[in-house]
């Protein structure tokens, strides 16, 4: 996957990333505690890219994300994603993870099943280990069985999976604790209301 440009924006959890091309956004990255980490971390996984301003359609996206992250109802699933470095089946991995709604959550076993059989549930993590689009692809909505969290590979790790739960206002059956302050990155949000 090239990117050709990048920008990184503030959000309610850090300082995230997002990197696009002529077919669509090539990456998201969650969060960085400065924005100079951020850049760095980009150039990294695509030093041909340069720093722009982002297209409209970019934008909006990243709007959208920001809109997420402070706890309120925000549509990712018409964004426009460069899919050619994924694999046939993490696309359809993914496709299934963009249906979950802010809120909802579904285990991996659940997802395996849409797949065609439960017993997929360790390559349907091991897609979801590799999303080059947290956030748009929300990963983070999808959970172990009985509602364990599961792992999340991206920055911050499980913490950070939670905090997008509580963001959102899913629950989890997971020991660990839903909390509006989080200690890992220094930054409080509310979590959304849920309407009785």
């Amino acid at each position: 996957m090239t990117a050709e440009a990048f920008t990184i924006f503030d959000t309610p959890i850090g300082h995230c990333g997002i990197a696009w091309n002529n077919r669509g956004v090539c990456a998201v990255r969650l969060p960085e505690s400065d924005a100079h980490r951020m850049r760095a971390r980009l150039l990294r996984r695509y030093p041909q890219a340069h720093a722009a301003v982002p297209p409209p359609d970019v934008q909006h996206a990243i709007d959208a994300i920001v809109t997420l992250l402070k706890g309120e109802p925000s549509d990712l699933s018409a964004v426009a994603l460069d899919l050619d470095c994924v694999s046939p089946f993490e696309r359809r991995v993914y496709e299934i993870a963009r249906t979950i709604p802010p809120g909802a959550t579904l285990s991996y076993g659940e997802v395996a099943s849409r797949l065609g059989g439960r017993e997929l549930a360790p390559e349907v993590g091991e897609a979801l280990g590799r999303n080059p689009f947290p956030i748009i692809v929300p990963c983070h909505r999808v959970l172990g069985s009985a509602g364990k969290v599961g792992g999340f590979s991206a920055r911050g790790g499980v913490a950070t999976k939670l905090r997008l739960l509580a963001i959102e206002g899913a629950g989890t059956r997971d020991p660990a604790t839903l909390f509006a302050g989080d200690v890992a990155f220094g930054f409080s949000v509310k979590p959304r209301q849920r309407s009785r």
